[in-house]
Protein backbone atom coordinates (compact mmCIF):
# COMPACT_ATOMS: atom_id res chain seq x y z
CA UNK A 1 0.00 0.00 0.00
CA UNK A 2 1.29 3.35 -1.35
CA UNK A 3 0.20 7.26 -0.67
CA UNK A 4 1.83 10.15 -2.46
CA UNK A 5 0.26 13.16 0.06
CA UNK A 6 -3.37 14.57 1.32
CA UNK A 7 -5.25 17.49 1.01
CA UNK A 8 -7.11 19.54 -0.77
CA UNK A 9 -7.45 18.28 -4.22
CA UNK A 10 -10.96 17.21 -5.23
CA UNK A 11 -12.44 16.12 -8.80
CA UNK A 12 -11.71 18.50 -11.31
CA UNK A 13 -9.79 20.81 -9.29
CA UNK A 14 -5.94 19.39 -10.85
CA UNK A 15 -5.02 20.03 -14.07
CA UNK A 16 -5.48 17.06 -15.91
CA UNK A 17 -2.36 16.55 -16.97
CA UNK A 18 -0.75 16.63 -13.39
CA UNK A 19 -3.76 14.31 -12.59
CA UNK A 20 -2.60 11.66 -14.63
CA UNK A 21 0.82 12.11 -14.02
CA UNK A 22 0.08 11.55 -10.77
CA UNK A 23 -1.96 8.85 -11.35
CA UNK A 24 0.39 6.76 -13.21
CA UNK A 25 3.14 7.86 -11.08
CA UNK A 26 1.25 5.74 -8.30
CA UNK A 27 0.52 2.63 -10.06
CA UNK A 28 4.44 2.69 -11.57
CA UNK A 29 5.45 2.91 -7.52
CA UNK A 30 3.03 0.13 -6.88
CA UNK A 31 4.35 -2.10 -9.42
CA UNK A 32 8.00 -1.61 -8.52
CA UNK A 33 6.89 -2.23 -4.50
CA UNK A 34 4.72 -5.68 -5.88
CA UNK A 35 7.21 -7.21 -8.09
CA UNK A 36 9.15 -7.10 -5.14
CA UNK A 37 6.86 -9.30 -2.97
CA UNK A 38 6.07 -11.54 -5.84
CA UNK A 39 9.44 -12.75 -6.02
CA UNK A 40 9.61 -13.71 -2.57
CA UNK A 41 11.43 -10.47 -1.37
CA UNK A 42 10.91 -8.59 1.73
CA UNK A 43 8.68 -5.88 2.96
CA UNK A 44 11.60 -3.15 3.39
CA UNK A 45 12.70 -4.12 -0.15
CA UNK A 46 9.33 -3.78 -1.23
CA UNK A 47 8.77 -0.27 0.88
CA UNK A 48 12.22 1.26 -0.13
CA UNK A 49 11.80 0.43 -4.14
CA UNK A 50 8.16 2.00 -4.02
CA UNK A 51 9.39 4.91 -2.12
CA UNK A 52 12.00 5.43 -4.72
CA UNK A 53 10.03 5.41 -7.66
CA UNK A 54 8.53 8.46 -6.57
CA UNK A 55 11.10 9.97 -5.20
CA UNK A 56 12.27 10.12 -8.76
CA UNK A 57 8.93 11.30 -10.23
CA UNK A 58 8.04 14.94 -9.77
CA UNK A 59 4.42 14.25 -9.51
CA UNK A 60 4.87 14.04 -6.05
CA UNK A 61 6.36 16.10 -3.11
CA UNK A 62 9.60 13.97 -2.56
CA UNK A 63 12.67 13.53 -3.77
CA UNK A 64 12.65 15.06 -7.53
CA UNK A 65 9.64 17.64 -7.61
CA UNK A 66 9.68 18.81 -3.83
CA UNK A 67 8.29 21.51 -2.44
CA UNK A 68 11.31 24.59 -2.39
CA UNK A 69 11.76 25.97 1.22
CA UNK A 70 11.71 30.00 1.68
CA UNK A 71 14.86 30.69 0.36
CA UNK A 72 14.51 28.47 -3.16
CA UNK A 73 16.34 25.45 -2.42
CA UNK A 74 14.82 21.75 -1.59
CA UNK A 75 15.34 20.02 1.65
CA UNK A 76 14.67 16.40 1.86
CA UNK A 77 13.29 14.14 4.76
CA UNK A 78 13.05 10.61 4.91
CA UNK A 79 12.38 7.44 7.36
CA UNK A 80 12.72 3.77 6.78
CA UNK A 81 11.36 0.63 9.39
CA UNK A 82 11.15 -3.27 10.03
CA UNK A 83 9.11 -4.49 12.29
CA UNK A 84 10.77 -7.74 13.11
CA UNK A 85 13.03 -6.77 15.08
CA UNK A 86 12.22 -2.60 14.82
CA UNK A 87 15.31 -1.16 13.46
CA UNK A 88 14.59 2.58 11.80
CA UNK A 89 16.90 4.57 10.01
CA UNK A 90 16.00 8.36 8.77
CA UNK A 91 17.64 11.56 7.09
CA UNK A 92 16.18 15.06 7.63
CA UNK A 93 17.55 18.45 5.72
CA UNK A 94 19.54 16.44 2.75
CA UNK A 95 19.76 18.83 -0.24
CA UNK A 96 22.19 16.76 -2.18
CA UNK A 97 21.37 13.14 -1.87
CA UNK A 98 19.59 11.65 -5.29
CA UNK A 99 17.36 8.94 -2.97
CA UNK A 100 16.74 10.31 0.71
CA UNK A 101 14.88 6.87 1.64
CA UNK A 102 17.94 5.21 0.27
CA UNK A 103 20.12 7.36 2.84
CA UNK A 104 17.96 6.40 5.42
CA UNK A 105 17.49 2.84 4.48
CA UNK A 106 21.92 3.28 5.15
CA UNK A 107 21.63 5.31 8.80
CA UNK A 108 19.36 1.90 9.38
CA UNK A 109 22.15 -0.80 7.98
CA UNK A 110 25.43 0.85 8.29
CA UNK A 111 25.28 3.02 11.52
CA UNK A 112 24.65 2.50 15.07
CA UNK A 113 22.27 5.44 14.62
CA UNK A 114 18.59 6.35 13.80
CA UNK A 115 18.29 9.77 12.54
CA UNK A 116 21.19 12.24 10.92
CA UNK A 117 20.27 15.26 9.82
CA UNK A 118 21.89 18.19 7.37
CA UNK A 119 25.44 17.98 6.38
CA UNK A 120 26.27 15.29 8.40
CA UNK A 121 23.81 12.80 6.74
CA UNK A 122 24.88 14.35 3.74
CA UNK A 123 28.36 13.26 4.18
CA UNK A 124 27.36 9.71 5.67
CA UNK A 125 25.32 8.94 2.48
CA UNK A 126 28.31 10.29 0.09
CA UNK A 127 30.43 7.30 2.47
CA UNK A 128 27.82 5.46 1.74
CA UNK A 129 28.27 6.16 -2.58
CA UNK A 130 25.18 7.02 -2.79
CA UNK A 131 24.64 9.25 -5.76
CA UNK A 132 24.73 12.73 -5.14
CA UNK A 133 23.45 15.91 -7.80
CA UNK A 134 22.93 19.98 -7.39
CA UNK A 135 20.22 20.68 -5.49
CA UNK A 136 18.51 22.10 -8.57
CA UNK A 137 18.07 18.69 -9.89
CA UNK A 138 15.27 18.80 -7.40
CA UNK A 139 13.67 21.83 -8.64
CA UNK A 140 10.83 21.80 -11.23
CA UNK A 141 9.31 24.95 -12.66
CA UNK A 142 5.68 24.30 -11.05
CA UNK A 143 7.21 23.61 -7.71
CA UNK A 144 8.91 27.31 -7.87
CA UNK A 145 6.08 28.65 -9.67
CA UNK A 146 4.30 27.57 -6.14
CA UNK A 147 7.05 29.03 -4.25
CA UNK A 148 7.06 32.46 -5.93
CA UNK A 149 3.01 32.86 -5.51
CA UNK A 150 2.98 31.82 -1.41
CA UNK A 151 5.64 34.43 -0.72
CA UNK A 152 3.99 37.03 -3.22
CA UNK A 153 1.26 36.87 -0.54
CA UNK A 154 3.83 38.31 1.94
CA UNK A 155 2.17 35.53 4.54
CA UNK A 156 4.14 33.11 7.35
CA UNK A 157 0.65 31.31 7.54
CA UNK A 158 0.61 27.82 5.97
CA UNK A 159 -1.24 27.65 2.63
CA UNK A 160 -4.68 27.08 3.02
CA UNK A 161 -5.10 24.87 0.04
CA UNK A 162 -2.23 22.59 0.99
CA UNK A 163 -1.70 19.39 -0.66
CA UNK A 164 0.61 17.69 1.95
CA UNK A 165 2.50 15.57 -0.53
CA UNK A 166 5.15 13.39 1.66
CA UNK A 167 4.52 10.01 0.15
CA UNK A 168 5.01 6.56 1.59
CA UNK A 169 4.56 3.04 1.29
CA UNK A 170 3.87 0.14 3.90
CA UNK A 171 4.11 -3.65 3.15
CA UNK A 172 3.82 -7.24 4.79
CA UNK A 173 6.04 -9.72 3.30
CA UNK A 174 5.42 -14.03 2.64
CA UNK A 175 6.56 -14.05 6.21
CA UNK A 176 4.60 -11.95 8.22
CA UNK A 177 7.16 -9.10 8.23
CA UNK A 178 6.06 -5.50 8.10
CA UNK A 179 7.68 -2.30 6.98
CA UNK A 180 7.27 1.09 6.35
CA UNK A 181 8.56 4.22 4.38
CA UNK A 182 7.64 7.73 3.83
CA UNK A 183 9.68 10.76 2.27
CA UNK A 184 9.38 13.95 1.64
CA UNK A 185 10.39 17.58 0.94
CA UNK A 186 8.20 18.79 3.78
CA UNK A 187 5.84 22.57 3.41
CA UNK A 188 6.05 25.23 0.65
CA UNK A 189 7.79 28.29 2.11
CA UNK A 190 9.39 26.27 5.21
CA UNK A 191 11.84 28.28 6.89
CA UNK A 192 14.98 27.78 9.73
CA UNK A 193 15.46 24.16 8.75
CA UNK A 194 11.94 22.90 10.17
CA UNK A 195 11.77 18.87 9.93
CA UNK A 196 8.20 17.64 10.30
CA UNK A 197 6.78 14.00 11.01
CA UNK A 198 7.89 12.33 8.19
CA UNK A 199 11.71 11.35 9.15
CA UNK A 200 10.59 11.09 13.17
CA UNK A 201 10.07 7.71 14.36
CA UNK A 202 6.90 7.09 15.74
CA UNK A 203 5.42 10.18 14.18
CA UNK A 204 4.85 9.86 10.99
CA UNK A 205 6.92 6.39 10.18
CA UNK A 206 6.68 3.25 12.42
CA UNK A 207 6.45 -0.64 11.89
CA UNK A 208 6.10 -3.09 14.72
CA UNK A 209 5.35 -6.58 14.48
CA UNK A 210 3.31 -6.77 17.21
CA UNK A 211 1.23 -4.78 15.00
CA UNK A 212 1.35 -2.84 11.92
CA UNK A 213 3.06 -0.73 9.76
CA UNK A 214 1.92 2.41 9.30
CA UNK A 215 3.38 5.70 7.13
CA UNK A 216 1.33 9.19 7.63
CA UNK A 217 1.23 12.37 5.64
CA UNK A 218 -0.64 15.86 6.48
CA UNK A 219 0.41 18.63 8.95
CA UNK A 220 3.80 17.44 10.83
CA UNK A 221 3.53 19.00 13.59
CA UNK A 222 0.60 17.73 14.96
CA UNK A 223 1.36 14.54 13.76
CA UNK A 224 4.55 14.42 16.48
CA UNK A 225 2.69 15.79 19.20
CA UNK A 226 0.17 13.14 18.96
CA UNK A 227 3.22 10.74 18.04
CA UNK A 228 0.31 9.29 15.06
CA UNK A 229 2.30 6.25 13.77
CA UNK A 230 2.79 5.01 17.16
CA UNK A 231 -0.58 5.31 18.69
CA UNK A 232 -2.00 3.08 16.01
CA UNK A 233 0.09 0.17 16.77
CA UNK A 234 -0.41 1.44 20.46
CA UNK A 235 -4.32 0.99 19.76
CA UNK A 236 -3.96 -1.93 18.46
CA UNK A 237 -1.51 -4.20 20.74
CA UNK A 238 -3.58 -2.46 24.27
CA UNK A 239 -6.93 -1.67 22.81
CA UNK A 240 -7.33 -4.14 20.76
CA UNK A 241 -8.88 -2.31 18.53
CA UNK A 242 -8.37 -3.22 14.54
CA UNK A 243 -6.34 -1.42 11.59
CA UNK A 244 -9.14 0.30 10.33
CA UNK A 245 -10.89 1.46 13.92
CA UNK A 246 -6.78 2.71 15.20
CA UNK A 247 -6.63 4.57 12.10
CA UNK A 248 -9.69 6.37 12.39
CA UNK A 249 -9.36 7.53 16.45
CA UNK A 250 -5.66 8.50 15.86
CA UNK A 251 -6.84 10.92 13.08
CA UNK A 252 -10.11 11.76 14.99
CA UNK A 253 -7.38 12.92 17.79
CA UNK A 254 -5.62 14.75 15.31
CA UNK A 255 -8.38 16.48 14.21
CA UNK A 256 -9.14 17.76 17.33
CA UNK A 257 -6.08 19.14 17.61
CA UNK A 258 -6.34 20.87 14.98
CA UNK A 259 -4.46 18.82 12.60
CA UNK A 260 -5.80 17.12 9.05
CA UNK A 261 -4.16 14.29 6.72
CA UNK A 262 -4.00 10.86 6.34
CA UNK A 263 -2.47 7.32 7.25
CA UNK A 264 -1.96 4.16 5.39
CA UNK A 265 -1.21 0.60 7.28
CA UNK A 266 -1.06 -2.80 7.36
CA UNK A 267 -0.85 -5.76 9.92
CA UNK A 268 1.53 -9.35 9.31
CA UNK A 269 -1.71 -10.71 8.80
CA UNK A 270 -2.32 -8.87 5.51
CA UNK A 271 -5.05 -6.73 6.78
CA UNK A 272 -4.51 -3.30 5.11
CA UNK A 273 -6.27 0.04 5.69
CA UNK A 274 -6.03 3.82 5.47
CA UNK A 275 -8.07 6.92 6.15
CA UNK A 276 -7.70 10.29 5.65
CA UNK A 277 -9.79 13.78 7.17
CA UNK A 278 -8.80 15.70 3.67
CA UNK A 279 -10.94 16.21 0.62
CA UNK A 280 -8.36 13.63 -1.05
CA UNK A 281 -5.24 11.55 -0.63
CA UNK A 282 -3.02 10.04 -3.08
CA UNK A 283 -3.35 6.28 -2.57
CA UNK A 284 -2.96 2.46 -4.23
CA UNK A 285 -3.37 -0.91 -2.89
CA UNK A 286 -2.48 -4.24 -4.11
CA UNK A 287 -2.38 -7.90 -2.62
CA UNK A 288 -1.50 -11.55 -3.45
CA UNK A 289 -5.09 -11.97 -4.02
CA UNK A 290 -5.19 -9.71 -7.36
CA UNK A 291 -6.43 -6.66 -5.59
CA UNK A 292 -5.38 -3.91 -7.09
CA UNK A 293 -6.63 0.33 -6.63
CA UNK A 294 -5.56 3.37 -7.31
CA UNK A 295 -7.40 6.45 -6.16
CA UNK A 296 -6.96 10.14 -5.58
CA UNK A 297 -10.09 11.71 -3.99
CA UNK A 298 -12.99 10.40 -1.56
CA UNK A 299 -14.59 8.58 -4.20
CA UNK A 300 -11.89 5.25 -5.19
CA UNK A 301 -11.65 3.97 -8.70
CA UNK A 302 -9.68 0.92 -9.78
CA UNK A 303 -6.76 1.10 -11.83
Amino acid sequence: MIHGGAGSMRPGSLDPEMEKAAHDGLGDALDAGEQVLAKGGSAIDAVEAAARAMEEDPAFNAGRGSVLAHDGHVECDAAIMEGAERRAGAVAGLRTTRAPISAARAVMEKSPHVLMGRGGAEEFALEQGLEQVPNTWFVTPERRRQLDELLARGSEAFDAEIKYGTIGAVAVDEAGHVAAATSTGGLTAKRWGRIGDSPLIGAGTYADDRAAAVSATGLGEVFIRAAAAHEVCARMRFCNEDLQSALDAVLAEIGAMGGTGGMIAVAPSGEAAWSFTTPGMYRARCDARGTRQVAMFDSTSER
